[in-house]
């Protein structure tokens, strides 16, 4: 249940009863102080403004059509016409219990379910995967798993770079190397890809030769294109094992790369041209957007073709656009592409809208995001300047978990300390950057994102084990454990309510596609675990059988909602820490 909905609805009709127009909202939040109720709503304020009355009357009037009896213990009028609602803690416990029954836990479903297209990770297969590759790689995954998980369809999209002139050039060093174990010339991308580069700069003959390449590659020529598809597949694997690492949700059956668009690009150049919104310019095609026209004036140039033939990423963005609105039938386009590829996004939009390739039903996204920087605020680098090759990062991180672990919990055998290891480092690189708002830049630091306290991975996989481990002392399997839930204490209510807010907070997810705030979401709801943990023993002597049952219930529901959000993030939990 979204409770803050619930409760906007029948504030909402309150609102209406009370004579109030319906273009007023009633704005429900959480009070940021303590005291102040369990959500508070500021809508009287605005309507008293412009009915030119006393606020406290209009929230009067309002209180006095709420039905909340059995749901709110007390509501109350404050300040200048707040209305704070206090919820029953019969009732919270009531709607907890109803969770514990459900597969969804307490998330509520859409009633409207989309086909979401989600753009993301979209490596270029000529190199190996790198820093640069992660935000779009896992922030992208959360809402892809979020959005499916509240009854969406997702289409998942990577749109990787596997055509045009660097490839004419690989497929030319495969074919220099004349080695038939091309496999493992290629398994280390980043030096084929040099090796590839050095012969092309300093060798003409070799650099005609790629050239010529492409163009057999774009003609379909047999042979290249069994090149090409077997440099492909190399390539892919690697990219799998940087997706299984990762515990990313993509698999080889959501590549859609820049090549399979290649049979539209003509036609959406003719299409433009046809449409008067192409010309030819210098020899090249051209879009002019007075949209983004400069300060004298002058409409920026979008070149869809150049001068001697070739096609841009302006092209099959287009073809792209075509195919996932007009083939996929998108409700919504989400693209996690780099912030600074902003004008890029917002030019193909204006003309793809233009030559009604998209129009209003469909919505269109670029979701942007800030860069990983080292501790020193520049871009995150090698200590010799180079790019960090995600592979490394990541098992990195594993080793750095593995020490940690070590030292914390060296009775575990070596086989469940590897797989602990594996859990909290990834997760906690996952989780330092998913933590972040996405839009801004963030520092990477080892020290931080492996920390056992804080706004960290290891800090909420701990509180999941801590959860087990009380279960195990009480020689109960929680998943088999059911009893009542009574809330008497304000560090249960507080929990209880805790809990319930996490279907608002998936909402809110969806909407806005800020994975920080189920991040934030799941860090509030440890610590409330904790402090409740503190005030509430649990398995002490002398705890009534039945307060002890209610309190453990608690104690699997937090277990089920912080499985459930971390999994969302693609972050992995543990019996055992």
């Amino acid at each position: 249940m979204n409770i803050r909905d619930f409760l906007s609805d029948n504030v909402k009709q309150a609102m209406t009863k009370a004579g109030i127009p319906d273009n007023f909202e009633p704005h429900l939040a959480q009070p940021k102080k303590a005291g102040f109720g369990d959500y508070q709503a500021n809508g009287a304020m605005a309507a008293a403004k412009a009915m030119k009355t006393n606020p406290r009357e209009i929230a009067g009037n309002i209180v006095a059509n709420l039905e909340l009896e059995g749901i709110a213990e007390n509501v109350e009028i404050a300040g200048p016409g707040f209305i704070n609602i206090h919820l029953n803690p019969q009732w919270l416990a009531e709607q907890l219990a109803n969770a514990q029954g459900n597969d969804k836990f307490c998330v509520e479903q859409t009633d409207q379910s989309q086909t979401i297209v989600i753009d993301y990770s979209a490596p270029n297969l000529a190199k190996e995967m790198h820093v640069g590759h992660l935000r779009s790689t896992i922030i992208g995954d959360a809402i892809a798993r979020t959005m499916e998980f509240l009854g969406h369809k997702v289409v998942r999209q990577n749109h990787v770079g596997d055509w045009g002139t660097q490839f004419g050039m690989l497929i030319a060093e495969l074919e220099h190397q004349k080695n038939d174990n091309a496999e493992m010339a290629l398994s280390d991308l980043e030096v084929f890809y040099q090796q590839a580069k050095k012969h092309f700069d300093e060798d003409e003959d070799f650099a005609n030769t790629a050239r010529e390449y492409v163009v057999k590659l774009q003609s379909g020529d047999e042979r290249v294109l069994g090149l090409w598809e077997q440099f492909r597949e190399i390539s892919f694997s690697h990219g799998e094992e940087i997706y299984k690492k990762l515990n990313v949700s993509l698999t080889r059956d959501n590549v859609m790369g820049e090549s399979a668009y290649n049979d539209d690009l003509a036609n959406v150049v003719q299409d433009l041209m046809d449409k008067g919104f192409a010309v030819e310019d210098q020899g090249a095609i051209v879009v002019f957007l007075d949209e983004f026209a400069d300060k004298d004036g002058k409409p920026s140039p979008v070149i869809i073709r150049k001068r001697e033939g070739a096609y841009l990423y302006a092209t099959t963005d287009l073809a792209c656009l075509r195919y996932r609105v007009g083939k996929l039938n998108a409700d919504r386009l989400m693209y996690f592409i780099d912030a600074r590829q902003s004008l890029h996004m917002q030019q193909v939009y204006t003309i793809g809208k233009k030559a009604g390739y998209i129009d209003d039903t469909v919505s269109f996204e670029h979701h942007g995001f800030g860069t990983m920087n080292g501790e020193d605020g520049t871009p995150f680098k090698t200590r010799t300047g180079g790019t960090v090759k995600l592979a490394q990062l990541l098992d990195e991180a594993v080793t750095r978990a593995r020490e940690i672990i070590e030292e914390k919990n060296p009775e575990l055998s070596d086989e469940e300390k590897a797989e602990i290891s594996r859990k909290v480092g990834i997760g906690a690189v996952k989780y330092a950057d998913l933590s972040k708002t996405r839009t801004t830049d963030y520092i990477f630091s080892w020290k931080s994102m492996l920390a056992f306290e804080g706004n960290t991975a290891p800090y909420l996989q701990y509180a999941y084990t801590r959860i087990q481990s009380i279960f195990r002392k009480a020689d109960i399997t929680p998943e088999n454990f059911t009893g009542n839930i009574a809330l008497t204490e304000p560090q249960e209510k507080a929990l209880a309510l805790k809990l319930l807010q996490l279907s608002e907070t998936l909402d809110q997810v969806a909407k806005d596609a800020f994975p920080h705030v189920l991040c934030t979401y799941l860090f509030e709801l440890t610590s409330q675990f904790m402090s409740f943990y503190e005030a509430c023993p649990i398995l002490k002597d002398g705890i009534e059988p039945d307060q002890r049952n209610s309190r453990l219930m608690l104690c699997k529901s937090v277990a089920q909602a912080l499985d459930l959000g971390l999994g969302l993030l693609g972050i992995e939990v543990m019996e055992k820490m």
